[in-house]
């Protein structure tokens, strides 16, 4: 019988995008693998495979459309010997709860039909789930009536549960619309105060929605402190002339984000009981240190991480961030690439500030604001005035992770790295 072809949720945060557009057409013969379309979620544009093989019998969304809900049918996919007139109305996606847990890309999902023994929702309402995830959920002691799943019309797959389960007591992304509307005055309010006024009214994207919605959760469910410190970068800036001047010759430039990113896998290698994240009723102690930097992109930003950064030489570091950079500004990251982690950096000193308090990006325990390096008289050692370049550094710290001492154990780790540079290397 004919397949339906839904859409994916490609991201975690993601509950609807914009099929941008079709990468085939109705009559297009498809094998597993083959990229069908690209479909813009809340972070990028990705490609979406098929994982089916057949003939494309009819697309039944258009490209360019905007806000399509995961698990809407987008196309119909025919085998041997049937013809678009075996193609019925398309089904609807399957109601489900709202989730408990971020959902898995739905390429996970398997091909198979619920099994008959499905359980049921307190409501009567069948819940489709795989095999294996409803023997996950009965060991784990789960209710699977109160996880979304992200398999074909809301199916619950493996991942589902294990995501259910690794974070039960995060709060849901769901209707970031509505987490801001609820910040304050309502929008019409808010429109009123300025009629007579010349305005341009800007529609708000999926990543703008979702930035707005975490970072307003993170800030009220969050306990921020912070702790800040002044960095002497003479000799940082020093050793980075000399060891750019030695790898010219293989087109390396090293940037003093570079020096930042290596002192902070460091320092939190140094400091291991802060290299840690919140999750819900626990606290995970990471032991690679896997450090996010963000990227300012049009519209929004992103976070790539760079994974066990405390292993990679300056050089691989720099022409890591140098390709994520690159990719995340055209919307080109995986979601492997921006999740995880359990410490970021924010640097706005190229913008010229000074200081700043970033805003921690759950469920990392910290994230380092880092402003400009400025010429600044100091007292010397031996108590002469002189001047030094010097960067103002704010962490933010989530109590629920980090205590106070454990905190300045970290931010002293990083200056001890900044300010005696060669040290990293050994």
């Amino acid at each position: 019988m004919p397949t339906e072809i839904l859409m994916p949720a490609l991201s975690p945060t993601m509950e609807e995008g914009t099929l941008a557009k079709w990468l085939v057409k109705e009559g297009d013969t498809v094998a597993s693998g083959d990229l069908l379309a690209e479909i813009e979620t809340d972070k990028a544009t990705m490609e979406f495979e098929a994982v089916d093989e057949g003939v494309v019998g009819k697309i039944l969304v258009a490209e360019g459309s905007e806000g399509v809900k995961v698990n809407t049918p987008i196309a119909v996919l025919l085998e041997d010997g049937e013809s678009a007139d075996d193609i019925g109305a398309p089904s609807a996606p399957a109601a489900v709860p709202e989730p408990k847990a971020e959902a898995a890309p739905a390429a996970d999902a398997p091909a198979s039909v619920p099994a008959p023994s499905a359980p049921k929702a307190s409501d009567g309402r069948r819940v489709f789930a795989s095999p294996l995830a409803r023997r996950i959920a009965s060991q784990k002691g789960l209710d699977l009536s109160a996880i979304k799943g992200s398999g074909p019309h809301g199916r619950i797959i493996k991942a589902d549960v294990e995501n259910a389960q690794s974070a039960p007591a995060e709060k849901s992304t769901s209707a970031p619309a509505a987490a801001v509307a609820a910040a304050g005055p309502s929008p019409d309010t808010i429109a009123k105060m300025y009629e007579g006024r010349d305005y341009e009214e800007v529609k708000l994207d999926g990543m703008r929605k979702t930035i707005a919605a975490r970072l307003t959760e993170a800030k009220q469910t969050v306990p921020h402190f912070y702790l800040r410190r002044d960095i002497k970068l003479d000799a940082l800036l020093e050793f980075r002339g000399t060891l750019n001047a030695q790898l010219a010759d293989r087109g390396v430039k090293l940037s003093v984000n570079d020096f930042i990113i290596k002192a902070c896998a460091l320092a939190l290698q140094t400091v291991p009981d802060a290299n840690a994240v919140w999750a819900g009723d626990k606290v995970l102690k990471l032991t690679p240190s896997d450090v996010a930097v963000a990227v300012a992109i049009e519209g929004g930003l992103f976070t790539p991480v760079l994974q066990d950064a405390h292993h990679k030489s300056l050089s691989a570091l720099s022409a890591e961030m140098k390709d994520l950079a690159s990719r995340a500004r055209d919307r080109k990251l995986a979601p492997h690439e921006y999740q995880g982690g359990s410490f970021a950096i924010s640097n706005l000193g190229m913008f010229g500030i000074d200081n700043f308090d970033a805003v921690i990006n759950p469920p990392h325990g910290a994230i380092l604001a880092v402003g400009a390096g400025v010429k600044k008289p100091i007292v010397g050692k031996d108590g002469e005035l002189t001047a030094a370049t010097v960067m103002s550094v704010t962490l933010s710290v989530d109590h629920r992770v980090i205590d106070g001492a454990l905190g300045a154990q970290l931010l002293n780790a990083i200056v001890e790295n900044l300010e005696n540079p060669l040290a990293m290397l050994a």
